[in-house]
């Protein structure tokens, strides 16, 4: 900009730093709310503000919750005997929007194993897996990672801790997207594909 106004330019790098947000997009976020006639701008500070002051971890699953222990957790229509490990509470939303009809329940590891960010075992809820493992009466472990060196890492490690316990372990499967042509697909995602394969029938 030309000139300089230090309020707009603070909520301009402010909305800069969320995801997916470039510079030219806080741009408009912020020229939107200033010639809003509405109050917007009010709702808004107060949705961030109670969102920040009520909603927690659950603290069985670690999924987000405004309780203490989150609704999917105390679904009686869900089995409690497989459980689907997944790294984000927003990896849960987008495997509830399947037409699968899964009645799964989950545990958020909130996030990967990581050596080189500094992420270990001891970063992640490992540990409360395993609590729940020896708790529950859990049957299958559902692996829903990123497939990705970080991923495939910490899938391999939790395949060893989960079957010291005597519990299936599966994974999800990665492959070609549909619709994807195979001009388009890297040789990893296209190798978990043949890998992955299934029978015709």
């Amino acid at each position: 900009m030309a000139y300089k106004i230090a309020a707009l330019d603070k909520l301009i790098a402010e909305l800069s730093r969320l995801p997916g947000l470039g510079e030219k997009s806080a741009q408009r976020i912020t020229f939107f709310l200033l010639k809003t006639k509405t109050n917007l701008c009010e709702d808004l500070s107060q949705a961030l503000l109670d969102v920040k002051a009520q909603v927690h971890n659950c603290t069985r699953c670690f999924n987000y919750t405004d309780s203490d222990v989150c609704a999917i957790c105390k679904d009686a229509n869900r089995s409690d005997e497989v459980v689907c490990v997944v790294e984000e509470p927003s990896d849960i939303i987008r495997i509830e929007e399947t037409s699968g009809g899964f009645k799964l329940k989950y545990h958020v590891l909130q996030g990967v194993l990581s050596p080189l960010d500094g992420i270990g075992p001891d970063q992640l809820r490992i540990k409360e897996l395993i609590e729940r493992l020896k708790e529950e009466p859990i049957k299958e472990v559902v692996l829903a990672l990123r497939a990705d060196i970080e991923g495939d890492a910490t899938c391999v490690y939790l395949t060893k801790l989960i079957r010291s316990y005597n519990i299936k372990v599966t994974r999800i499967a990665h492959g070609v997207p549909i619709g994807g042509h195979l001009d388009y697909i890297d040789a990893r995602t296209l190798g978990r594909a043949i890998e992955n394969r299934i029978e015709l029938k």
